[in-house]
């Protein structure tokens, strides 16, 4: 369980460091299709605020990306060495993908979102969108992917334990 929760905790530094990249560095506004409506309409690209800022950006996305594919590779290697059963790597795929969905929800959507002025310091013209006080409103997305989460550590257990 030790390894699920490192291995959980190293998604959420993933995450964060996916988000910090795209929005701090790259500053494109095609990663905004998930935030508020009102929030999209305003944000704008923006211009380098130094040479190699948005070079910058997209090695720190395809560091978490990297990072990303390691959770989920090492989660397996992990199990296959330790004997798990297909049981034992959904449950520990089903952990890592629930409190992954949990940080997003709880430290992106809300605490970020809602409470910092995180996306504002980065994007300026947003200051004052009524969606940054709109809590839950990706919550139809967020369902659909809590339900297809069963569907994928299925697979991913199903994967493992043909490599065993």
């Amino acid at each position: 369980m030790k390894v699920t929760i490192l291995l959980s905790i190293l998604s959420m530094i993933a995450l964060f460091v996916l988000l910090y990249g795209a929005v701090a560095f790259v500053q494109d506004r095609r990663f905004f299709t998930s935030a508020p409506k009102d929030i999209q309409a305003v944000a704008t690209d923006h211009e380098e605020r130094f040479p190699g800022q948005r070079i910058i950006g997209w090695i720190l996305i395809v560091i978490a990306l990297g990072m990303f594919a390691f959770v989920l590779i090492y989660a397996g290697y992990d199990g296959i060495r330790n004997n798990f059963t297909f049981w034992d790597f959904f449950i520990r795929y089903l952990t890592i993908l629930y409190l992954l969905k949990a940080f997003d929800i709880i430290c992106l959507d809300y605490y970020l979102l809602t409470k910092s002025h995180f996306f504002q310091h980065y994007y300026p013209e947003t200051e004052g969108c009524e969606g940054y006080h709109n809590f839950g409103f990706n919550r139809k997305e967020q369902l659909i992917r809590i339900a297809i989460f069963p569907f994928v550590s299925l697979l991913l257990a199903y994967i493992c334990t043909l490599m065993r």
